[in-house]
């Protein structure tokens, strides 16, 4: 449990520091990154990242004044608004996960089979 809580620790200051190179807090680079897999809806997004509705709203509305979302009607509930990441937000997380140093030197570390393993066990340990 101490290492894998290291390694946590560890690729959160490494991720931390480098939305701050951005300008971005962690929660704005949190969203950005839960937006790389998919559009979510307002609710969604504060429920994934453990945040009250208005401050998500808050957060949305910071990233949207940057470019890095937008706000579109969903397509099968008019009354929800989804956001997604702009082609500007998308470069910004790209480059947040580019410029983690630590993650991205341990990582290097391991064999393309070595990864594989390692995505393997710990969608078996934390299963989305």
């Amino acid at each position: 449990m101490e290492l894998l809580a290291h390694s946590v620790s560890t690729h959160y200051a490494d991720f931390t520091a480098a939305a701050a190179d951005l300008g971005l807090t962690s929660s704005q680079a949190k969203t950005l990154s839960v937006l790389r897999r998919a559009p979510a809806s307002m609710r969604s997004l504060a429920t994934t990242l453990a945040c009250d509705a208005s401050n998500m709203t808050g957060i949305i509305d910071r990233l949207e004044k940057r470019d890095l979302v937008h706000r579109e009607v969903s397509a099968t509930d008019r009354r929800v608004k989804n956001v997604a990441l702009t082609e500007t937000g998308q470069k910004s997380i790209d480059t947040i996960r580019q410029q983690m140093e630590q993650t991205q030197t341990g990582l290097d570390k391991l064999s393309d089979e070595e990864r594989a393993e390692l995505f393997r066990l710990l969608t078996v340990v934390f299963p989305r």
